[in-house]
């Protein structure tokens, strides 16, 4: 079996460097999800040749709008392109009703609306395993304040594994959701100034030795750390970029 992912969007909340904000995907033999779906995320689909009917599933590590703003265009394209087969949302605690209510704002009468298909919320518990679209998500608690926990996940298919941080600071979680993936994409959002609640590159290379998993990508880059990433000599994400695990 095999497990392809593709970075959709690998930026951070203001575009940085002209990248979509947060999007992950991932490609099994028998399902495709979303890791996350920034606000610019149908857009980076579209771009990147990837047919939004074609999603099973969006897990949502946390419901800051860079992280999970597309969800409802994503379920409005589905209406209007009539998907008939189910749309699974995965999120922290309150995922449903923080997903409904953006729906309401920026398309007031949407949530009500009645469609073809079904919207199904699940809601991720702390290293509890979920079988979503045919992949096994654990999700693991780090620390970024955004009205709801916020979690790293790690997803399972066909035998290979991706990790993803997720936004936040340094916290040892990090490493037991690393452990044994394939893939780490983590993020590095500046050089080595300290942000409360985000990641730094200085932080993340002083852990890198005790983090258990081969390879290493950098994703969610502000500017200071676009600039400098060559400097890390690890490697980047890039928008478009496709990864077979």
């Amino acid at each position: 079996m095999s497990l392809t992912l593709t970075f959709l969007g690998s930026g951070d909340a203001f575009g940085s460097g002209g990248r979509f904000q947060t999007c992950l995907h991932l490609a099994h033999d028998t399902g495709a999800l979303l890791i996350d779906c920034g606000a610019s995320s149908l857009v980076a689909m579209q771009r990147a040749g990837v047919d939004p009917s074609a999603i099973d599933a969006v897990v949502l590590t946390h419901l800051h709008g860079d992280h999970f703003g597309g969800v409802p265009f994503l379920i409005l394209h589905s209406q209007f392109a009539r998907r008939t087969r189910p749309l699974t949302v995965v999120g922290p605690p309150g995922v449903e009703a923080r997903v409904r209510a953006a729906l309401e704002v920026l398309f007031p009468g949407s949530s009500t609306v009645e469609r073809r298909f079904a919207t199904i919320f699940l809601e991720l518990e702390e290293r509890a395993a979920v079988d979503i679209a045919g992949a096994i998500v654990i999700a693991y608690p780090v620390v970024h304040a955004s009205g709801a926990p916020p979690f790293a996940v790690r997803v399972t298919a066909g035998g290979r594994s991706v990790a993803y941080s997720g936004d936040t600071e340094w916290t040892d979680t990090l490493r037991e959701a690393a452990d044994g993936a394939d893939v780490f994409v983590c993020e590095a959002y500046t050089w080595d100034r300290k942000l409360k609640f985000h990641l730094d590159w200085a932080t993340l290379a002083a852990q890198r030795a005790t983090l258990r998993c081969p390879r290493l990508i950098l994703t969610h880059m502000g500017p200071e750390m676009l600039a400098r990433r060559a400097e890390a000599g690890v490697e980047c994400a890039e928008d478009g970029a496709r990864v077979p695990v």
